[in-house]
């Protein structure tokens, strides 16, 4: 039975990720989230602007379809769906859409082949002769709208395993990087209800490598993009992919037409945070550096891209305005005490400093050397 939305109750597009809890909650495959819930119950992180208390909210997929009516409650640490879920709607189809059946609808299962990405031929072949007859092969793999490369080839590995042993059946079960070990193996025990079980493939599941965004934040004039720079070029010589989505590069393309009104600077970082986001999640390396002058701004891109499991790091570029000034090669602090440049950031419109930095960082009579060694302390296990 479909439940037509609630117009008065407010929507959040949930996260790629999120859908996918919520489709393994929903299908049996995982019997709650995470799981140290009660059954049947589905805890996600929500922004902000969703603290209400114990309020519904309707979680809506990334095509605008409402899937879901949950509860948010208020906590110390932020706000959470709380409870079990009021299912409004199938999400919008991915790529194998047929193949995304729960636990109680797959009917093989003499045993279970769990592929966590593609392996070698051979070794998948061994792995199914061996598994007898009516074999079920279950490929765990995230397939939103834009799948991984190893996700389709996961998916695609298991279907030629099948082509090639009659009476096998093939599932597919969402992975996303943000589950760990114990709910993934959960996740296989649910499909294999007692039967024996032969895992293949790595455990990174469905990513195709760390993806990060690192996240420059400070005044005009702070050292923000010098060091956006120095760090692309570093990471290039590594052998790295990287893009620079630099603050005035984007606003000559990105966000051609935008000002500097509060809503426009708004608009401005959040499209930044978006392609940053799409970026972490094909395992790529993005470094922004705009003044992005809003902490909420801030931490609504941050959600962005750890809703695409990338990671994001955050460093305020924490040099003093007077120094900020002494350096103005352009001379626009000057035109902005002049009342030349309205809204202009640290002089007549405002900077909030973050509250919750990855690095703060004063780059006064540092050389960029030093900064870089500082920025790797915390950068290093992403970046290999």
């Amino acid at each position: 039975m479909v439940i037509e939305p609630d117009l008065s109750i407010p929507r959040y597009t949930a996260t790629a990720t999120q859908l996918d809890v919520l489709d393994l909650v929903r299908s049996g495959a995982l019997p709650a989230y995470p799981p140290t819930a009660a059954p049947g119950t589905v805890e996600l992180a929500m922004p902000e602007v969703l603290r209400t208390g114990s309020d519904p909210v309707e979680l809506a997929d990334l095509e605008g379809v409402p899937v879901a009516r949950i509860a948010v409650t208020g906590t110390p640490s932020g706000a959470i769906t709380h409870g079990e879920p009021t299912w409004l709607a199938e999400r919008s189809a991915r790529p194998f859409e047929e193949l995304h059946r729960g636990p109680a609808a797959c009917t093989a299962r003499t045993t279970v082949v769990a592929l966590r990405g593609p392996v070698a031929d051979a070794e998948a072949q061994v792995a199914v002769t061996d598994a007898g007859a009516r074999p079920l092969l279950l490929a765990l793999a995230s397939l939103d709208a834009e799948a991984s490369p190893t996700a389709l080839r996961t998916v695609g590995q298991a279907q030629r395993l099948a082509a090639s042993h009659p009476g096998a059946e093939v599932a597919v079960a969402p992975a996303p990087a943000a589950l760990g070990p114990a709910e993934v193996d959960a996740i296989i025990r649910s499909y294999a209800a007692g039967r024996p079980v032969h895992v293949l493939g790595s455990d990174e599941l469905d990513r195709t490598g760390p993806g990060v965004v690192v996240f420059f934040t400070g005044l005009s004039g702070s050292g923000k993009s010098t060091l956006a720079r120095s760090l692309r070029n570093r990471l290039l010589e590594c052998g790295r992919r990287v893009t620079l989505l630099d603050g005035d590069l984007v606003r000559q393309h990105l966000s051609a037409g935008l000002g500097f009104s509060p809503a426009d600077r708004d608009t401005n970082v959040r499209r930044i945070g978006w392609v940053a986001a799409e970026i972490a999640y094909h395992g790529g390396v993005a470094i922004c550096s705009p003044i992005a002058p809003y902490e909420h701004t801030r931490h609504a891109v941050r959600q962005l891209v750890q809703g695409r499991g990338g990671r994001f790091v955050l460093v305020h570029v924490a040099t003093p305005l007077t120094e900020c000034e002494r350096r103005d090669r352009k001379g626009l602090y000057a035109r902005a005490r002049r009342g030349e440049i309205p809204d202009f950031t640290g002089v007549t419109a405002p900077y909030q400093e973050p509250t919750d930095p990855d690095l703060r960082i004063d780059t006064t009579d540092r050389d960029v050397d030093s900064l870089l060694a500082e920025l790797g302390t915390i950068l290093d296990g992403s970046l290999r």
